[in-house]
């Protein structure tokens, strides 16, 4: 059975709480404080609006977190789960979740979804390898999609 998540609007506790998440190496690219804009933009409640939820499992504490950026008819994703969380087989059903919530807010009619390309997501097709600049250095990434 899947998991239950229930997705909120991020407020600047559960921001902060994100903030100091910790991952081990080579995932530790993904703690917040690794891009200071990326931490900038996290603990900005103007610039969470409507594009950073957290999400809570069934006991009530938080377990992860997704951005939804709207292009066009589009929602580009990014999502974060709790440090302590990963490596256990719970990535799928929550990405799961986390598209079914954006299905329901959003009504896109695609998702991308970009990863540094050690991270590949599953459910979606490969796209195409860029550079992109982030953490203080150029890092391939890999573009992927999938119909909403």
């Amino acid at each position: 059975m899947m998991p239950v998540y229930q997705f909120v609007q991020m407020d600047d506790d559960d921001a902060r709480e994100i903030s100091r998440w910790h991952y081990q190496p080579p995932y530790d690219f993904y703690d917040s404080t690794s891009d200071p804009d990326d931490l900038e933009e996290l603990l900005d409640p103007a610039c969470r609006e409507d594009s950073y939820f957290s999400a809570f499992d069934a006991e009530g504490a938080l377990v992860s977190y997704f951005q939804f950026e709207r292009k066009g008819e589009t929602i580009d994703i990014g999502l974060g789960l709790r440090p302590d969380l990963t490596g256990q087989g719970l990535g799928l059903d929550y990405l799961l979740a986390g598209l079914e919530f954006a299905r329901e807010r959003f009504s896109p009619g695609r998702f991308t979804l970009s990863v540094v390309t050690f991270n590949e997501r599953a459910g979606f097709r490969r796209g195409a390898v860029y550079t992109h600049h982030t953490n203080g250095a150029d890092f391939p990434f890999l573009a992927m999609d999938m119909e909403a």
